[in-house]
């Protein structure tokens, strides 16, 4: 175990059994995503990197040193997850790890929920994902195997305030990832979730900045502080590799003790 350069953990790379392997990693451009694509391509991935801006994700492919393709997708359309997995799948031949990462949020109370970012949400969040593991998920089965993790949220487990639609959805692709994991563990393939508490990208500092809002919220995290995008990727990267390979099915909090307080 060694640490990055914010003093969080992160995994040596010659111990994480995922060099070569075909990584599609959706939102990857920023935030957890992005730095998920750091990670993996640091212990030897070829990756995969969708999201929804080719120039953004251009730019950032060549920060990486390690083969990358990239995938344009809009997973908030009806098809967006389908032509994904096809289009991801051409890119190296085939996916021996899905990071199913891809998310958004609309804070708001239930009494002013607007309906059109709750079907956003579940659309993205949810449906989306959902889709894209199932399909990428059978073509697993159907080869080699390989490992899917899902980066869902604490949310899915506690609920949040002023989070009706973004714990909605993240506690159904919990379960979604759930069921992969039973009917595709006998073939090859494993299907786990990921759980952090708030993380401090760019996203979680707009949401939490305001230390009236983030007070309350540390206040119920016994380490005393938020996770950050490294945490996040260390396990994600744990998860996809030969070194879990008897870990399936489960949900991991990353929450520094806030689902036990």
């Amino acid at each position: 175990m060694t640490t990055s350069s914010d003093g969080s953990p992160t995994l040596d790379s010659s111990l994480t059994g995922v060099d070569s392997k075909r990584v599609l990693i959706t939102g990857a451009s920023r935030g957890i995503g992005a730095d998920i694509a750091q990670t993996f391509a640091a212990a030897g991935a070829r990756i995969v990197l969708s999201g929804r801006d080719h120039a953004t994700l251009e730019s950032f492919s060549r920060t990486l040193d390690t083969e990358t393709a990239i995938v344009v997708a809009d997973l908030s359309t009806p098809s967006g997850a389908d032509a994904l997995a096809e289009d991801a799948a051409r890119a190296f031949g085939g996916i021996d790890v899905l990071i199913n990462n891809a998310g958004i949020s609309y804070p708001e109370t239930v009494d002013a929920l607007d309906t059109a970012h709750f079907d956003e949400v579940m659309q993205v969040n949810l449906r989306a994902p959902a889709l894209l593991a199932a399909r990428v998920g059978r073509a697993m089965a159907e080869g080699s195997g390989g490992s899917i993790v899902t980066i869902a949220s604490a949310a899915a487990l506690r609920p949040l305030p002023e989070h009706y639609a973004y714990c909605t959805a993240k506690a159904g692709l919990i379960m979604a990832t759930k069921v992969l994991a039973l009917e595709l563990g006998g073939r090859g393939v494993r299907a786990n979730s990921v759980c952090p508490t708030v993380v401090l990208t760019d996203m979680g500092q707009k949401v939490w900045g305001d230390p009236v809002k983030s007070a309350p919220m540390l206040a119920r995290i016994p380490a005393g502080r938020f996770a950050v995008p490294s945490e996040v990727s260390a396990t994600a990267l744990w998860l996809a590799s030969d070194s879990s390979a008897m870990i399936n099915g489960i949900d991991i909090p990353v929450d520094g003790g806030y689902l036990v307080s």
